[in-house]
């Protein structure tokens, strides 16, 4: 079993290095890493940001 806390929105925007209201945004859109409803707070699964992260495509101009 997974001991690695949950993340919540602030714990995604710190990771990724986007403010808080990009990954509200792209909730709404259908967009961003895969969260859960617990109650009325939204969780991340870390490891699975991080696989969402790491499938992105790679921008060489960047």
């Amino acid at each position: 079993m997974e001991n690695e806390q949950r993340w919540t929105i602030d714990d995604v925007a710190e990771f990724l290095n986007v403010p808080v209201d990009s990954v509200r945004e792209w909730r709404k859109k259908g967009y961003g890493p895969p969260a859960r409803k617990v109650g009325k707070h939204l969780r991340w699964n870390p490891a699975a940001v991080r696989d969402w992260f790491d499938q992105l495509p790679v921008d060489d101009a960047a």
